[in-house]
């Protein structure tokens, strides 16, 4: 998978507050940021597309649209190849975040949430500066 550099600056494109409050960033792939949720309980990656106003997964053209299946695709291989015992969780709700952006993490029964959802579950486990670099750094080794 290629590491790409954000598209460049004149890209209206910016990240919604509450997701960049909520995660720390693992770096860019081709369409997305890719994104680690600060929750050190889970496996969690989210993308969000870099373009404008996009909210609807159909607010992106025909092949847009493809590049992020791909970029799911290949961000799920590569957490299922870390754990493949584990149950693969993709979703996309926008419910309380707008901007589009795809969940994918990982669950297994002995996760705090088991069986139900993570959302909303309990408050998020946050890293602390010394345990998020190193977890960046194990992610971006695996993921890109």
């Amino acid at each position: 998978m290629r590491y790409s550099k954000p598209i460049a600056e004149s890209n209206p494109f910016t990240l919604d507050p509450r997701l960049a409050h909520d995660t720390l960033r693992l770096g860019a792939l081709d369409l997305c940021e890719v994104l680690l949720f600060d929750d050190s309980r889970y496996d969690w990656v989210i993308l969000v597309p870099r373009v404008a106003d996009c909210v609807e997964f159909l607010d992106l053209d025909a092949q847009q649209q493809k590049q992020l299946a791909t970029e799911v695709k290949n961000i799920s291989g590569r957490l299922k190849q870390r754990q493949p015992s584990a149950k693969l969780n993709i979703g996309a709700l926008g419910n309380v975040v707008s901007q589009l952006h795809v969940h994918i993490l990982l669950r297994h029964p002995d996760d705090p949430a088991w069986p139900g959802p993570v959302w909303g579950h309990s408050p998020a486990q946050r890293h602390s500066n010394d345990s998020a670099a190193q977890r960046l750094a194990d992610f971006r080794e695996f993921l890109f």
